[in-house]
């Protein structure tokens, strides 16, 4: 098993929180994929193996793991949440017309924190950077 996977279900076991084989499936796919998939996307890949699984036991359970610390989810304002459950800290690239996310690596930049902190008094705890555009296959369809 893989080294994350099993470090957060180490921490969701230190919690207290008992590890269904529906929530086990849930996280595995999480911690596989770089999709950063919505909780439909979870619900089809999932739904054949578990004919009982809702898509409510997938935001359920979602829940769980953002509770904990080992998801994070993402919103862009159109009533469709992503989750991403490499909580390294990385930035996002997001593509105008598919809507793919795609991680990507850069200095962290706790600067931008600290001014913010001074400029406005605020404690910051976290920042998040998107930068949008037009994704490789989106590009390549509309060469043709």
């Amino acid at each position: 098993m893989e080294a994350r996977l099993e470090q957060a279900l180490d921490k969701l076991k230190r919690n207290g929180i008992r590890m269904t084989p529906q929530r086990f499936a849930i996280l595995s796919y999480l911690q596989g994929t770089k999709s950063h998939p919505t909780a439909d996307d979870i619900y089809r890949a999932l739904e054949n193996r578990f004919s009982s699984m809702s898509v409510a036991t997938v935001y359920n359970n979602l829940k769980v793991f953002i509770d904990a610390g080992l998801v994070r989810e993402l919103t862009y304002g159109d009533q469709c949440s992503h989750f991403d459950a490499d909580m390294s800290t990385h930035y996002h690239a997001r593509c105008e017309r598919c809507g793919k996310i795609e991680d990507f690596s850069y200095p962290p930049l706790f600067h931008i924190e600290s001014a913010a902190e001074n400029e406005t008094g605020f404690a910051v705890t976290s920042h998040r950077l998107e930068v949008y555009g037009t994704c490789r296959s989106c590009r390549a369809i509309s060469q043709h």
